[in-house]
Order: C-alpha cells, then sequence, then structure tokens
C-alpha cells in the first residue's frame, strides 16, 4: 500500500469515528431498516424489486446509476408538497449553472397540501464540489457561498406571523409596511444573517449532493437530485451538518411521467407560487406488506430498507430492518425483525390526513450477515443478549428471553409515538408515509417527540399477504408498556464492519 492512500484511509476512519461516538452517544435504537432483496452491479446500480413483492408495478426493473462527481446542471422541482420538521410545508425549484451560480426558489405554505402560499424565498449563490464523502458514502461533499436571499410575501396572515418572529431590521421597511407581492432583500453579503436565523433559514443541505438515474426498461430515464438532510430539531437546523438526505427533486426535464406537481413548480416564480391541485383523501388502510422503493440513506451512517406487514384485525405488527455497508444496499452487515401490537390515535393538529399512533415492540430478533457483527455480539456476557457465544453469521437468534441485548442498547418491550399517512403515486398506487426518525438518533418514546415530518414513502406490495407471525396472536385490547429500545454500540459495529472491509481491499 502507498504512503499517500494509508494517509488517504487515516483521514477517512478519523472523520467517521466521531460520526460512529456521536451515534453510540445519543443511544439510537437498533431497530431502524428492512426489505425484499436488492440487486446492484459493479457500477453501483441495482433494482428494486422485493423478494416476495407480487405488486404490479414493482416487477419492471429499474436500472439506477449514480455519477460521482455529480451533474448537477438543470433545474430540479419538487414531485409533491414537501413536508419539513417543525412541520413546515414548501415546495422548491433549484436551478444550477455550468459556471456553478445556482437560484433556488422555497416557496412555503400554511398547510400540508400546499394550496395557500404564505411566502416565498428567492436564494442566490454559489457551489462548489468538494471529495467524495467519508461519512456518506455515494455522496459528494460541496461547499456553498450564499449572495442574496430575498423574500415576497402573499399573504396578510403571513405578513403577520413573520412579524412576531423577525427583527424590523431584516428588511428595509418595517414588515407591517412590506407591500404582498414585492420582493424585499433579507441578506445579501455585506448585511448581517440575524434575520436568516430568526426564520431557522439554512442552505446546509448543499453540503452533502447525490444525482441518480433511474433507467427504465422502456428507454426512459428518470433524475433525482439528493441534498442533505434537514435537521429534526428546530434548534439546531441553522448548524446542522447533514449525513442523510431528504426528499429527492426531479429534473425538470427527466422526471416521473405524469407529474403534474413537476410542471407547476417549474413555470412558479417569487411572485406566481404553485397552487398544487387538491387531490383526494386516501383512507388509511394498513394492511399488507409495505417495502421500501429504494435504498434509503439516514444520518449518522446508516444505509437500509424496510419492510413491514400489518394485519388490523388483530393490531399486529412485523418489520424487518436491514442494514448495510454502502449507498446501494450490496453489503449487508445485519438484519432485524421487531414484532408487537399498535394502536391508532386521533388526526394529527397539523397535518392533514396523518393520524397518529403508538407502537409497542414485545420481540426481537438479529442476523449478523458478517463476521464482525457475530464476532462483537459473541463478546457479550450469557444471559445478557440472546444465547451466549452462539452468534453465527445468517443464523437468527431471539433477543427476548433475554429481554434484549445490553450491549445493542435493546430493552424490551418498548413504545414509541409515531405518525403515518397515505398518498397514491402518479400511477394511483398507494404510498405508506411512517414518521421521521429523530436526527439525533433518539426514539420517539414520548408525545412530544412524536415526528412531524416523514421518511420515504413505502409502496404496497401483496395486499393479501399475512405473515405467519400474525396467525398465532389472539385478539386483545393493546396494552402499551413504556420501555426503551437504542443501540449503545450499532455505529461502533457498523464501522467496525466497514474498516475491515477497507483492510481487506488495502
Amino acid at each position: 500500500m502507498s504512503s499517500e492512500r494509508l494517509s488517504h484511509l487515516l483521514r477517512g476512519v478519523l472523520v467517521l469515528l466521531p460520526a460512529a461516538v456521536i451515534v453510540a452517544g445519543t443511544r439510537n435504537k437498533l431497530w431502524e431498516v428492512p426489505t425484499g432483496r436488492f440487486t446492484s452491479s459493479s457500477n453501483h446500480t441495482w433494482s428494486p424489486q422485493g423478494e416476495h413483492c407480487q405488486y404490479h408495478h414493482l416487477q419492471e426493473k429499474v436500472k439506477i446509476t449514480a455519477d460521482i462527481p455529480p451533474k448537477l446542471d438543470g433545474t430540479w422541482v419538487s414531485t409533491r408538497c414537501e413536508v419539513r420538521p417543525g412541520p413546515e410545508f414548501l415546495t422548491r425549484s433549484y436551478t444550477f449553472h455550468s459556471n456553478r451560480h445556482f437560484q433556488a426558489l422555497q416557496h412555503y405554505y400554511t398547510e400540508s397540501s400546499c394550496e395557500d402560499p404564505a411566502y416565498s424565498l428567492i436564494i442566490r449563490g454559489k457551489i462548489r464540489l468538494l471529495q467524495a464523502s467519508w461519512i456518506t458514502l455515494g455522496a459528494t461533499e460541496a461547499d456553498h457561498h450564499l449572495s442574496r436571499v430575498g423574500i415576497v410575501l402573499h399573504s396578510v396572515a403571513a405578513k403577520q406571523r413573520l412579524a412576531s418572529r423577525l427583527p424590523s431590521a431584516c428588511v428595509s421597511l418595517s414588515i407591517n409596511e412590506m407591500v404582498l407581492g414585492k420582493p424585499y432583500e433579507l441578506y445579501n453579503t455585506r448585511a448581517g444573517r440575524a434575520c436568516l436565523a430568526a426564520m431557522g433559514f439554512s442552505v446546509a443541505e448543499m453540503g452533502l449532493v447525490r444525482v441518480e438515474k433511474q433507467h427504465h426498461s422502456h428507454g426512459g430515464e428518470v433524475q433525482e437530485l439528493f441534498l442533505g438532510d434537514i435537521h429534526t430539531d428546530w434548534a439546531q437546523r441553522t448548524q446542522h451538518r447533514p449525513t442523510g438526505y431528504q426528499q429527492p427533486l426531479q429534473n425538470a426535464m427527466h422526471h416521473i411521467h405524469p407529474c403534474p406537481v413537476c410542471a407547476l413548480v417549474y413555470r412558479s416564480s417569487e411572485q406566481r407560487p404553485p397552487v398544487l391541485p387538491r387531490t383526494p383523501a386516501v383512507p388509511l388502510s394498513l394492511a399488507g406488506h409495505w417495502v421500501s422503493q429504494r435504498c434509503e440513506t439516514r444520518p449518522n451512517v446508516l444505509f437500509l430498507t424496510r419492510d413491514f406487514t400489518f394485519n388490523p384485525k388483530q393490531h399486529a405488527w412485523e418489520g424487518i430492518y436491514r442494514h448495510y455497508l454502502d449507498s446501494t444496499c450490496s453489503q449487508p452487515t445485519f438484519t432485524l425483525r421487531a414484532m408487537g401490537h399498535y394502536a391508532q390515535g386521533n388526526p394529527h393538529s397539523k397535518l392533514s390526513r396523518a393520524s397518529e399512533f403508538v407502537f409497542k415492540v414485545t420481540q426481537v430478533k438479529v442476523t449478523a450477515m458478517d463476521e464482525s457483527t457475530a464476532k462483537l455480539l459473541n463478546s457479550t456476557r450469557p444471559g445478557k443478549c440472546g444465547r451466549a457465544r452462539d452468534w453465527r453469521v445468517g443464523v437468527e437468534q431471539d433477543l427476548t428471553l433475554t429481554n434484549g441485548c445490553p450491549m445493542l442498547g435493546i430493552k424490551l418491550p418498548h413504545k414509541e409515538y409515531e405518525l403515518f399517512k397515505m398518498e397514491l403515486d402518479h400511477k394511483k398506487h398507494p404510498l405508506l408515509f411512517t414518521g421521521e426518525r429523530p436526527t439525533d438518533g433518539s426514539s420517539p418514546d414520548r408525545p412530544l417527540r412524536r415526528p412531524t415530518s416523514f421518511q420515504p414513502p413505502m409502496v404496497l406490495c401483496n395486499g393479501g399477504e399475512t405473515h405467519p407471525y400474525f396467525s398465532t396472536l389472539k385478539s386483545k385490547q393493546v396494552q402499551l408498556a413504556n420501555g426503551t429500545v437504542n443501540l449503545e454500540t450499532l455505529a461502533l459495529l457498523v464501522f467496525g464492519s466497514a474498516l475491515c472491509s477497507w483492510l481487506s481491499v488495502y
């Protein structure tokens, strides 16, 4: 190994270690990932086709490629009304030029269907792509420089809300004197950022970039732009350095058809924000088998797929979470199966068509998928983490008899406060949205920690499929007990597996 390559590897290890410590220190929960089989090829492609997924619209294989560094030139737009933590509701239209300049339009709304515009932000600046990310594999790091941020108000109510949040020095006139539809400057290179901070404004999302191309068998191509995640804690969002992604934007020239929202957002301006068409309400029906649409990326170096099965008659559920080392989900580290009951609560007060849930986890099973994971689990004391010194690659262990696994931070039973909603995709197929995980790795184990935004949607595979686990359950009222599930050493476990893989390569 050359000294230059060794130095490069060590720099990557030093960057990854803090992230691993952060995950372990925040007691991140273990069961955060599952799904059907995903395939990948040497050029970092894979097909979102579940192993048992019989739903007809998933049977068409889609090849996905990602170039490093990514090609950003063009305009990228939202495909639906986006929900950010808070909650905030917005649509985005970002244009990147070959000279590294960009212009971003963010349109904010008062409700979760994006029918009532509140205000629009006009953001101009430069972006410079840097090296491939050592933390979020498959992504490219970037620097950005803001030159100007402007605002256009669209309603009197929005003016009143902003007046209570922004200092008067933010604009050239007092906020109460601002004229609707007229642009005002919030920031330029000669002014401070006080007003941006008061709005919780940040474009730290530009610090992490990934572009994926979906190559369909019929010859069509869809291009998606993934930018960094938004911190779920409002107080942390302006200082947050992203390690995951938010909902992707699609290239205005290469998007899924039909996409009415894409056209509306593309044609919008700061004076003419898009008003999205009202969509029919979709009754929340969980019955069946739901899987991830793609390899998903979470903050703090987590790559995973999810696979849920629900039995509403018995209020029972099972979740399979498959974790991987890489952004194409081709190198598995461990698989976790969690089972239990759930209860549906009231509609959410701020998110229309979303409902509150409480989930109870009563059983957890873990499968080590590589030697490093198995070796670490075999170091636990007898009676503390499944069968002592009996962890083997590919063999599932039940942690219920030992009430969890302290090394993995699992204690059973465990309760979480969740948020679910359903929508239809462009082909009128159902999508299931579940609550976004806290960025700091904590668990939403109290009502105040309930999510206010969503993870990537899951698709229905087979509405008639029921897991054998459910057939053994007796109908009874769901009893929700307190408990904790967290992950003390998952990051170290994944990091150790990654390090072993790197060392074997070099």
